[in-house]
């Protein structure tokens, strides 16, 4: 698959999960893809929830996991 599908699903996933986000008061950004690791940047509510681990592993990465199978890991960078 190549990097722009990659984008584009990784894309489509993170506004599947936005609103969920969001009604939290919370935000993600797309940092970056490189080597099927996706980076992004929890914002708002979620930087200082203590379950945005959680959050990150079962929501965000097996979300986005959905859309890109070939996505390895997700990480977010504070």
């Amino acid at each position: 698959m190549e990097a722009q599908e990659t984008l584009q699903n990784v894309e489509k996933a993170l506004e599947e999960i936005r609103p969920f986000l969001m009604s939290d008061g919370g935000n993600i950004a797309l940092l970056s893809i490189k080597n099927n690791v996706v980076k992004v940047q929890l914002q708002g509510a979620c930087t200082g929830c203590s379950v945005n681990q959680m959050t990150l592993k079962n929501g965000v990465e097996a979300t986005i996991k959905k859309y890109a199978p070939q996505i390895l890991e997700v990480i977010n960078v504070e």
